[in-house]
């Protein structure tokens, strides 16, 4: 399903490189999340990625944190079905930008991504440091949306998916 090869693109080596990034990009195929070159000028949400008909698109001329691969990701992901392959260019709500984060926790831990490259310094408005103490922690940050949308066990409920287990990916 996924239309790019990693070593196509370049990758930032403080984000993992490319290892990390073809660890991200066969989680990404193996649920269901469609990956494709970035062409022409579309619109960035961060710089290298685009979400554009609910895929995730890679700009080759861009270096690219392989962790925002699992960030924007978790945008496609927790959007209602029906509503995914219309999704792009996003505009993130508090909510919205909350479950992906939750949700590329979760993908981080199943690609083995370990924290300071999950929340980068480059990105997360400042608040990285922030995240990776509070994740580091055992904090849940949006986990409850994701129980919510049946991807997890609701927070603070017994079941065998309690996050950042998922009992599945998609919404």
């Amino acid at each position: 399903m996924t239309a790019v090869d990693p070593g196509q693109y370049q990758w930032r080596a403080e984000g993992g490189g490319e290892d990390a990034a073809r660890r991200c990009l066969a989680f990404l195929d193996r649920i269901g999340i469609v990956t494709a070159p970035l062409e022409g000028a579309e619109a960035q949400l961060l710089d290298g990625l685009a979400i554009i008909g609910g895929r995730l698109l890679i700009d080759p001329a861009v270096p690219v944190w392989p962790s925002d691969l699992l960030h924007e990701a978790g945008h496609i992901a927790v959007t209602a079905p029906e509503d995914r392959a219309s999704l792009g260019p996003i505009i993130a709500d508090g909510g919205d930008e909350m479950a992906a984060i939750a949700w590329s926790y979760a993908a981080a831990r199943e690609c083995g991504m370990p924290l300071d490259q999950l929340f980068h310094d480059g990105g997360y408005r400042g608040d990285s440091a922030m995240l990776r103490e509070a994740f580091a922690s055992g904090a849940t940050i949006g986990a409850p949306m994701l129980g919510y949308f049946g991807l997890c066990d609701p927070d603070r409920q017994p079941g065998d998916h309690p996050y950042p287990a998922m009992k599945r990916w998609l919404r």
